[in-house]
């Protein structure tokens, strides 16, 4: 497969220049008889444009991203140094506004530049009748138009753009909303009554009282602006557990913004075993531990090395309910090793600063969570495991499919009951060729919550890289071409990670020495060591590596440990 070619010039066109007097009189002269009416009253007016920030060269000044969806970034963009991107996540749309003051009874033109899937560009409180226009696909820089009239009493007006459910981050850039101008409001005043609520371990819920003339409020964590709202609370996530922030808000409409309002102090809970916080490292390594002996070293989860970060516990096994697990520990085949012992080797992980999680799946495995009643089975077998055994979270590993749907539902239900909790994935290198796939889906879903994907780079053959060329696995290209197709496909660099087996008997093809691992890493995340594959930037912060398995890396003398686990952690 070749992905299709990319329109010559396209996004590349230069602006006209303006048209004479004479002309302008008889292109309005021509509107006027085919029955279209002129926008914006003057022509100086309608050249005006009312969006703050169009273009995005502020960051987000201006704008308000829902759940702390939208960012700026220096590439793509249709103009200027920046763009927006913003990522949809589970049932978030990724929703970026601003509200304009406007003039009652007026024509206005919106338009803006798009980039992505099912973006949609709209106004709303108009007046008379809201509207909104999109494109299911814009592979290129595509402009999307509309336009509106204000009703008798109408003085402002929220422009919007938004993705939609399940796909890939979007990017728009250059908004432009044309007609006579509104009043000036006066910049909002600043922010008061700010005060911490709800804390888990993980998030801190903050609220303040309403600022007249406001239409959106900025909050702040520690200096760094980290979230836009459009009411007076937000609630702060991607936090580390026990651990104290300071907040801040500030409130903005199309004036301006206020100062910052006084700080106030938080501190998240515990973590999901309510013991000491074991919050998963920049850069981390996952290794599996098989719960039966298939010829492999036998262990305990005591005699996993310390390069391991994530320790996943293979595996959880099904019962006769649907999407329902339980777990099992193996006593006989693991030479006598015994539950108490099992339990408190994980406490003792934690305390050394591991997470140790409960893997679902696996080649064999029959998990099913096809329904919603499958879903909250899933999430609530798997809290009751977290609970009986101690485990920080779960990772999925379903080889025989999934539904996004009801894997997302289940996850986020999990994730209300244990916040905090680690989540990782093992999709194999089908799964994850397209954003369309199931398993990726799922992980856009997720994308707030998700800790890590470790797709495994084995037992695949030959796949497509990012740049839509084929690569044979084996190759430090193969894991640099598929990795780039995560990281551009809307995963964050800090939830990917590259999965190989520990030795070759670990998986019947696609073994790598580890030098070659460590080869792939430099090359994402530094640019150096790659082969014929090169990514066009760079991903400091991708999270590292995973292995199948720690048993077979220890038969082989932690082989693969002893040189991934030091790299990862020097990592930038």
């Amino acid at each position: 497969m070749h992905r299709a070619p990319r329109a010559l010039g396209a996004g590349r066109r230069r602006r006209g220049r303006s048209l004479s007097r004479a002309a302008s009189a008889a292109v309005s002269a021509a509107l006027a008889t085919t029955g279209l009416v002129a926008l914006g009253g003057s022509a100086a007016a309608a050249d005006t444009n009312l969006a703050r920030n169009p273009g995005f060269e502020t960051g987000l000044d201006g704008w308000t991203c829902s759940g702390g969806s939208g960012t700026t970034v220096s590439s793509p963009v249709h103009s200027g140094t920046s763009a927006l991107k913003a990522t949809p996540a589970g049932t978030d749309q990724a929703l970026c506004s601003q509200t304009v003051s406007v003039q009652p009874n007026s024509d206005y033109k919106l338009s803006g530049w798009v980039q992505g899937s099912y973006i949609y560009l709209g106004a709303k409180g108009t007046g008379t009748t809201d509207v909104s226009t999109w494109t299911s696909s814009a592979n290129d820089w595509r402009q999307l138009t509309t336009q509106f009239r204000t009703g008798p009493n109408t003085t402002s007006v929220t422009v919007y753009t938004h993705g939609w459910y399940g796909q890939p981050a979007y990017h728009a850039d250059d908004i432009s909303l044309t007609g006579p101008g509104g009043p000036q409001l006066p910049v909002p005043a600043t922010p008061s009554g700010l005060r911490t609520g709800t804390a888990t371990s993980t998030s801190i819920d903050l609220s303040w009282s309403p600022v007249t003339g406001a239409t959106g409020y900025h909050v702040y964590r520690d200096g760094t602006r980290v979230q836009s709202v459009s009411g007076a609370s937000a609630t702060v996530t991607g936090l580390t557990p026990a651990t104290s922030y300071q907040f801040q808000v500030s409130a903005v409409n199309s004036a301006g913004e206020s100062p910052k309002s006084a700080a106030v102090t938080g501190r998240t809970a515990e973590g999901p075993g309510g013991g000491q916080p074991h919050p998963v490292p920049k850069h981390a390594v996952t290794g599996y531990w098989q719960n039966f002996n298939n010829g492999a070293t036998v262990q305990k989860i005591s005699d996993v090395p310390s390069n391991y970060d994530i320790i996943a516990v293979a595996f959880a096994d099904a019962t006769g309910t649907p999407g329902a697990v339980t777990f099992n520990l193996d006593t006989a085949g693991l030479n006598g090793y015994t539950v108490d012992q099992f339990k408190a080797d994980i406490k003792a992980k934690q305390a050394a600063g591991k997470s140790v999680i409960i893997s679902v799946g696996g080649e064999k495995g029959s998990v099913a969570v096809n329904s919603s009643a499958a879903a909250n089975a899933f999430a609530n077998s798997i809290h009751a495991l977290m609970q009986e055994y101690g485990f920080d979270g779960v990772d999925i590993d379903l080889e025989n499919g999934l539904n996004s749907t009801y894997m997302t539902q289940a996850l986020r239900s999990l994730s209300q009951k244990a916040p905090g909790l680690v989540i990782t994935m093992a999709p194999q290198t089908i799964d994850m060729q397209s954003t369309s796939n199931e398993y990726f889906k799922t992980a856009l879903n997720i994308k707030d919550i998700l800790t890590v994907v470790n797709m495994q780079y084995y037992n695949s053959g030959s796949m497509l890289g990012c740049d839509g060329k084929v690569y044979s696995q084996g190759t430090v290209d193969f894991l640099t071409a598929l990795a780039c197709i995560q990281l551009e496909g809307g995963l964050d660099p800090s939830q990917v990670g590259l999965g190989l087996p520990a030795s070759t008997r670990g998986a019947g093809g696609g073994y790598v020495s580890p030098t070659v691992v460590n080869n792939a890493l430099d090359c994402l995340a530094r640019g150096t060591n790659c082969g014929t594959f090169k990514p066009a930037k760079t991903y400091p912060s991708i999270r590292g590596a995973m292995t199948w398995s720690t048993n077979w890396d220890a038969l082989s003398g932690n082989a693969w440990s002893n040189v991934v686990g030091p790299h990862v952690r020097n990592l930038p």
